[in-house]
Protein backbone atom coordinates (compact mmCIF):
# COMPACT_ATOMS: atom_id res chain seq x y z
CA UNK A 1 0.00 0.00 0.00
CA UNK A 2 1.33 3.55 -1.20
CA UNK A 3 2.56 5.71 1.61
CA UNK A 4 2.17 9.47 1.69
CA UNK A 5 6.15 9.90 1.54
CA UNK A 6 7.13 6.36 0.13
CA UNK A 7 8.67 5.15 3.84
CA UNK A 8 7.39 1.82 4.96
CA UNK A 9 3.70 1.80 6.48
CA UNK A 10 4.01 2.64 10.29
CA UNK A 11 3.23 -0.50 11.42
CA UNK A 12 6.23 -2.21 9.40
CA UNK A 13 8.28 0.83 11.26
CA UNK A 14 6.84 -0.63 14.39
CA UNK A 15 7.46 -4.53 13.91
CA UNK A 16 11.10 -3.67 12.78
CA UNK A 17 11.94 -1.71 16.04
CA UNK A 18 10.04 -3.59 18.56
CA UNK A 19 8.28 -0.59 19.61
CA UNK A 20 4.86 -1.22 21.59
CA UNK A 21 3.45 1.70 23.38
CA UNK A 22 4.36 1.95 26.95
CA UNK A 23 1.30 3.17 29.13
CA UNK A 24 4.30 4.62 31.84
CA UNK A 25 4.64 7.38 29.09
CA UNK A 26 1.49 7.92 28.21
CA UNK A 27 1.83 6.35 24.75
CA UNK A 28 -0.90 5.77 22.04
CA UNK A 29 0.46 5.44 18.52
CA UNK A 30 -1.67 6.99 15.54
CA UNK A 31 -1.56 4.56 12.90
CA UNK A 32 -3.21 6.46 9.73
CA UNK A 33 -1.10 8.50 8.28
CA UNK A 34 -4.05 10.24 6.20
CA UNK A 35 -5.28 10.93 9.48
CA UNK A 36 -1.85 12.57 11.14
CA UNK A 37 -1.70 14.71 7.35
CA UNK A 38 -5.43 16.13 8.25
CA UNK A 39 -3.65 17.09 11.39
CA UNK A 40 -0.81 18.85 10.27
CA UNK A 41 -2.91 20.39 7.80
CA UNK A 42 -5.26 21.86 10.48
CA UNK A 43 -2.34 23.54 11.52
CA UNK A 44 -2.19 25.43 8.33
CA UNK A 45 0.49 26.41 6.20
CA UNK A 46 3.88 25.16 7.20
CA UNK A 47 6.60 26.20 4.94
CA UNK A 48 7.92 29.42 6.35
CA UNK A 49 7.58 27.82 9.92
CA UNK A 50 9.62 25.43 12.38
CA UNK A 51 7.57 23.44 13.88
CA UNK A 52 8.18 21.68 17.07
CA UNK A 53 6.59 17.83 17.90
CA UNK A 54 6.43 16.44 21.44
CA UNK A 55 6.61 12.89 21.70
CA UNK A 56 6.42 11.76 18.06
CA UNK A 57 6.92 8.23 18.62
CA UNK A 58 7.73 6.00 15.73
CA UNK A 59 6.78 9.24 13.69
CA UNK A 60 3.47 8.69 11.86
CA UNK A 61 1.96 12.72 13.11
CA UNK A 62 6.09 13.90 12.57
CA UNK A 63 5.44 12.21 8.53
CA UNK A 64 2.57 14.07 8.23
CA UNK A 65 3.89 17.33 8.89
CA UNK A 66 7.09 17.28 7.02
CA UNK A 67 4.57 15.74 3.79
CA UNK A 68 3.20 19.29 4.41
CA UNK A 69 5.91 21.21 3.81
CA UNK A 70 7.08 22.14 7.02
CA UNK A 71 10.11 24.31 6.82
CA UNK A 72 11.91 22.48 9.63
CA UNK A 73 10.49 19.83 12.13
CA UNK A 74 12.16 19.92 15.77
CA UNK A 75 11.27 16.47 17.39
CA UNK A 76 11.82 15.39 21.18
CA UNK A 77 10.72 11.97 21.66
CA UNK A 78 12.08 10.40 25.78
CA UNK A 79 11.27 6.77 24.83
CA UNK A 80 15.16 5.83 23.28
CA UNK A 81 13.12 3.01 21.73
CA UNK A 82 11.25 5.33 18.67
CA UNK A 83 15.12 7.19 17.71
CA UNK A 84 16.09 4.95 15.37
CA UNK A 85 12.55 4.73 13.40
CA UNK A 86 12.91 8.99 13.41
CA UNK A 87 16.36 8.71 12.44
CA UNK A 88 15.09 6.51 9.32
CA UNK A 89 12.98 9.46 8.62
CA UNK A 90 15.32 12.31 9.46
CA UNK A 91 17.39 10.62 6.22
CA UNK A 92 14.59 10.77 4.01
CA UNK A 93 13.96 14.79 4.80
CA UNK A 94 18.02 15.34 5.01
CA UNK A 95 18.04 19.29 6.61
CA UNK A 96 14.51 19.40 7.94
CA UNK A 97 14.10 16.90 10.79
CA UNK A 98 15.95 17.25 13.58
CA UNK A 99 15.60 14.49 16.30
CA UNK A 100 16.12 14.97 20.07
CA UNK A 101 16.44 11.99 22.86
CA UNK A 102 15.45 13.86 25.79
CA UNK A 103 12.27 15.19 28.15
CA UNK A 104 10.86 18.29 26.46
CA UNK A 105 10.16 19.28 30.20
CA UNK A 106 14.08 19.88 29.64
CA UNK A 107 14.43 21.41 26.24
CA UNK A 108 14.61 24.94 26.10
CA UNK A 109 12.47 25.16 23.08
CA UNK A 110 12.55 28.38 22.59
CA UNK A 111 16.30 28.89 21.44
CA UNK A 112 16.14 25.70 19.04
CA UNK A 113 13.60 27.34 16.81
CA UNK A 114 13.20 30.41 14.61
CA UNK A 115 9.78 32.20 14.21
CA UNK A 116 7.71 31.78 13.36
CA UNK A 117 7.09 28.31 15.50
CA UNK A 118 3.90 26.63 15.30
CA UNK A 119 3.72 23.44 17.80
CA UNK A 120 1.29 20.19 16.99
CA UNK A 121 1.37 17.15 18.96
CA UNK A 122 -0.24 14.21 20.10
CA UNK A 123 0.65 15.20 23.62
CA UNK A 124 1.56 11.99 26.03
CA UNK A 125 -1.24 11.79 28.36
CA UNK A 126 0.80 11.65 31.59
CA UNK A 127 2.05 14.95 30.74
CA UNK A 128 -0.07 16.93 28.65
CA UNK A 129 -1.70 19.47 30.91
CA UNK A 130 1.11 19.80 32.66
CA UNK A 131 3.31 21.46 29.33
CA UNK A 132 0.08 23.24 28.32
CA UNK A 133 0.32 25.13 31.51
CA UNK A 134 3.25 25.53 30.99
CA UNK A 135 3.41 27.29 27.51
CA UNK A 136 0.76 29.43 28.74
CA UNK A 137 1.87 30.89 31.96
CA UNK A 138 5.05 32.01 30.44
CA UNK A 139 6.07 35.53 32.01
CA UNK A 140 7.23 36.63 28.98
CA UNK A 141 4.38 37.05 26.22
CA UNK A 142 3.68 36.84 23.22
CA UNK A 143 5.79 33.37 23.53
CA UNK A 144 8.26 31.86 21.67
CA UNK A 145 4.66 29.82 19.61
CA UNK A 146 2.90 31.57 17.59
CA UNK A 147 0.04 28.82 17.68
CA UNK A 148 -0.28 24.81 18.87
CA UNK A 149 -2.00 22.27 17.29
CA UNK A 150 -2.77 20.27 19.87
CA UNK A 151 -4.64 16.24 21.05
CA UNK A 152 -5.75 15.46 24.08
CA UNK A 153 -8.63 12.96 25.45
CA UNK A 154 -11.74 14.70 24.88
CA UNK A 155 -12.41 15.69 28.34
CA UNK A 156 -9.35 17.29 28.64
CA UNK A 157 -10.12 19.13 25.14
CA UNK A 158 -13.81 20.13 26.43
CA UNK A 159 -12.45 21.68 29.65
CA UNK A 160 -10.33 23.40 27.26
CA UNK A 161 -12.35 25.11 25.31
CA UNK A 162 -15.48 25.77 28.19
CA UNK A 163 -16.81 29.03 28.98
CA UNK A 164 -18.01 30.04 31.69
CA UNK A 165 -20.92 27.91 33.38
CA UNK A 166 -20.11 25.28 31.22
CA UNK A 167 -19.77 21.92 33.41
CA UNK A 168 -16.46 21.46 32.02
CA UNK A 169 -15.32 24.89 32.35
CA UNK A 170 -11.81 25.13 34.78
CA UNK A 171 -8.52 26.24 35.38
CA UNK A 172 -7.51 24.93 31.71
CA UNK A 173 -10.04 26.92 30.02
CA UNK A 174 -9.52 29.78 31.61
CA UNK A 175 -5.57 30.18 31.77
CA UNK A 176 -5.88 29.02 27.56
CA UNK A 177 -8.02 31.85 26.76
CA UNK A 178 -6.88 34.37 28.91
CA UNK A 179 -3.85 34.34 26.19
CA UNK A 180 -4.97 32.73 23.47
CA UNK A 181 -7.87 31.80 20.66
CA UNK A 182 -9.27 28.12 21.14
CA UNK A 183 -11.54 26.45 19.41
CA UNK A 184 -11.72 22.72 18.49
CA UNK A 185 -11.16 21.44 15.16
CA UNK A 186 -11.71 17.32 15.09
CA UNK A 187 -12.77 14.41 17.08
CA UNK A 188 -10.47 11.05 16.94
CA UNK A 189 -12.09 7.90 17.56
CA UNK A 190 -9.99 5.35 20.01
CA UNK A 191 -10.04 2.97 17.34
CA UNK A 192 -7.44 5.23 15.57
CA UNK A 193 -5.02 4.34 18.04
CA UNK A 194 -2.82 1.79 18.93
CA UNK A 195 -3.45 0.46 21.63
CA UNK A 196 -6.92 1.84 21.43
CA UNK A 197 -7.30 4.33 24.67
CA UNK A 198 -10.53 3.59 26.69
CA UNK A 199 -11.52 7.48 25.65
CA UNK A 200 -11.87 9.60 22.28
CA UNK A 201 -9.11 12.15 21.97
CA UNK A 202 -9.78 15.79 20.17
CA UNK A 203 -7.60 17.90 18.24
CA UNK A 204 -8.07 21.76 19.30
CA UNK A 205 -5.90 24.88 17.98
CA UNK A 206 -4.26 27.45 19.95
CA UNK A 207 -3.53 30.63 18.70
CA UNK A 208 -1.86 33.35 20.90
CA UNK A 209 -2.46 36.98 21.39
CA UNK A 210 0.34 40.04 21.34
CA UNK A 211 -0.96 41.15 24.71
CA UNK A 212 -3.48 39.61 27.46
CA UNK A 213 -6.97 39.79 26.93
CA UNK A 214 -7.10 41.42 30.82
CA UNK A 215 -3.59 42.28 32.46
CA UNK A 216 -2.34 40.31 35.14
CA UNK A 217 0.88 37.99 36.66
CA UNK A 218 0.66 34.64 35.31
CA UNK A 219 1.96 33.00 38.25
CA UNK A 220 -0.64 34.87 40.69
CA UNK A 221 -3.30 34.65 38.35
CA UNK A 222 -2.36 30.29 38.13
CA UNK A 223 -2.95 29.74 41.97
CA UNK A 224 -5.86 31.57 42.17
CA UNK A 225 -7.61 29.72 39.50
CA UNK A 226 -5.86 26.52 40.90
CA UNK A 227 -7.36 27.15 44.41
CA UNK A 228 -11.08 28.48 43.21
CA UNK A 229 -11.38 25.22 40.77
CA UNK A 230 -9.36 22.65 42.98
CA UNK A 231 -12.74 23.10 45.46
CA UNK A 232 -15.33 24.02 42.75
CA UNK A 233 -18.49 23.11 44.74
CA UNK A 234 -17.64 25.43 47.23
CA UNK A 235 -17.79 29.15 47.10
CA UNK A 236 -15.49 31.84 46.69
CA UNK A 237 -15.04 33.06 49.83
CA UNK A 238 -14.05 29.58 50.92
CA UNK A 239 -12.40 28.57 48.16
CA UNK A 240 -10.34 31.12 48.41
CA UNK A 241 -9.65 32.11 52.20
CA UNK A 242 -6.60 31.73 52.73
CA UNK A 243 -4.88 33.75 50.19
CA UNK A 244 -5.23 37.01 51.62
CA UNK A 245 -7.15 38.03 55.08
CA UNK A 246 -10.65 39.42 54.48
CA UNK A 247 -10.58 37.59 51.26
CA UNK A 248 -14.51 38.16 51.12
CA UNK A 249 -14.42 41.99 51.43
CA UNK A 250 -11.38 42.16 48.78
CA UNK A 251 -13.75 39.66 46.45
CA UNK A 252 -16.45 42.55 47.16
CA UNK A 253 -13.91 45.20 46.14
CA UNK A 254 -13.30 43.98 42.45
CA UNK A 255 -16.97 43.31 42.08
CA UNK A 256 -17.18 39.79 42.38
CA UNK A 257 -20.12 38.07 44.51
CA UNK A 258 -18.35 36.00 47.49
CA UNK A 259 -21.22 33.65 46.98
CA UNK A 260 -20.16 32.48 43.74
CA UNK A 261 -18.82 29.25 42.06
CA UNK A 262 -15.23 29.10 40.64
CA UNK A 263 -17.31 27.73 37.57
CA UNK A 264 -19.91 30.65 37.05
CA UNK A 265 -16.81 33.38 37.47
CA UNK A 266 -14.84 34.83 33.79
CA UNK A 267 -12.32 35.24 33.13
CA UNK A 268 -11.80 38.92 33.53
CA UNK A 269 -12.91 38.55 37.54
CA UNK A 270 -10.32 36.06 37.92
CA UNK A 271 -7.64 38.44 35.87
CA UNK A 272 -9.37 41.80 38.34
CA UNK A 273 -8.83 39.68 41.66
CA UNK A 274 -5.79 38.85 40.87
CA UNK A 275 -4.48 42.38 40.04
CA UNK A 276 -5.76 43.34 43.45
CA UNK A 277 -4.42 40.60 45.57
CA UNK A 278 -1.06 41.84 44.01
CA UNK A 279 -0.95 45.14 45.00
CA UNK A 280 -1.82 43.40 48.52
CA UNK A 281 1.04 41.29 48.88
CA UNK A 282 2.86 40.89 45.41
CA UNK A 283 5.96 39.87 46.97
CA UNK A 284 4.95 36.68 48.77
CA UNK A 285 2.90 35.51 46.07
CA UNK A 286 4.85 35.60 43.04
CA UNK A 287 8.02 33.70 44.67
Amino acid sequence: MPTIDGLPPLRHVISKNGISARKSLGQNFLMDLNLTSRIARAAGNLENCDVVEIGPGPGGLTRGILASGARRVLAVEKDSRCIPALMEISEHYPGILEVINADALQVDLASMTNPPVKIIANLPYNVGTHMLVRWLSAENWPPFWASMTLMFQKEVADRIVANPGMKAYGRLGVLTQWRSDVRMIMKIPSAAFTPPPKVASAVIQITSLPTAKYPSHPKVLEMIVAKAFNQRRKMLRSALKNIVPDVEQQLKICGINPEARAEDTTIEQFCSFARHIEQISCDELIS
